[in-house]
């Protein structure tokens, strides 16, 4: 039994192997691509992305039904103990890029700006004139935190999925929509092009200063709703999970986050050296 265990951790490797990323809607389409980049490098990997809210995921890698989860908001004392508890490790989160918030409303809204005290009242009214894609989301969580309250004292309403909130959002003209960044960040994909043509992106005023959700304000964290998004694993060794953090926090790896349209979380110097 012993010899058998030792063979089948020599099997396990960074460079081969399946896996699975839990992540929430609004961080799929970064987390693909860095799948993607992975494999390419790495042709004997396989790495299957499965779309899950983001409360939910942490559950799942908490019951090992998944190797590595996306996250981005701030876990509680008692979900840091669970996970240190059940996954039998120091919870150190592997930060790869800032992704934000995006208030919106229909591109013929008159609408221009939001501010944070009309975030802080809309959500505490009955009118609940601000949609998200969903409860349980990470969008919803991220929300909340910002404001010091939890999911359920919030008063929001729902259309299912970022893209159909998108979509939808023209028949209901007095409302705002809420969704991740990353739904539309990417500068040059179609589908991104369009959903982005639909709809005008609020920036947020906060006291005397307005900032957007653009590189500028995220790389310096100046736009209120910026967060950053990180891995989770319940992978012991240097194997497919860890390689894959190690490879989205490095140079290639922030390339692809930037490509993304996100605002990559390490910053690599570029030096030329003239002779």
């Amino acid at each position: 039994m012993i010899n058998c265990s030792k063979k089948e951790e020599n099997k396990a490797s960074y460079n081969k192997g399946e896996m699975t990323i839990l992540t929430d809607e609004s961080f799929k389409s970064v987390t693909e691509a860095l799948a993607d980049g992975y494999m390419i490098g790495y042709p004997d990997t396989k790495i299957k992305v499965v779309t899950k809210k983001e409360d939910l995921g942490f559950i799942d890698l908490l019951n090992n039904k998944a190797r590595i989860a996306v996250m981005s908001k701030e876990l509680s004392p008692e979900e840091i103990k669970a996970y240190e508890e059940k996954v039998d490790m120091k919870i150190v989160p592997a930060k790869f890029a800032a992704d934000a918030i995006v208030f919106f409303v229909p591109k013929n809204s008159e609408k221009e700006n939001i501010t944070m005290e009309e975030i802080t009242s809309g959500l505490q009214s009955e009118e609940k004139n601000f949609v998200f894609d969903g409860t349980n989301s990470s969008n919803l969580n991220f929300v909340a935190q910002k404001l010091n309250k939890l999911p359920k004292d919030l008063k929001f309403s729902i259309i299912p999925g970022s893209v159909n909130l998108i979509e939808e959002l023209n028949k209901y003209p007095n409302k705002i929509g809420v969704i991740g960044l990353n739904t539309i960040s990417r500068p040059y994909d179609k589908e991104a092009e369009k959903l982005r043509s639909m709809i005008k992106i609020l920036p947020v005023v906060n006291g005397k200063e307005t900032h957007s959700p653009d590189f500028e304000g995220l790389r310096e964290m100046k736009y209120p709703f910026t967060r950053v998004l990180y891995f989770l694993t319940n992978e012991g060794g240097f194997n497919i999970a860890n390689g894959f953090m190690r490879y989205s926090c490095t140079h290639l790896g922030q390339k692809i986050v930037q490509k993304e349209g996100l605002q990559p979380y390490n910053l690599y110097r570029r030096e030329v050296q003239m002779r």
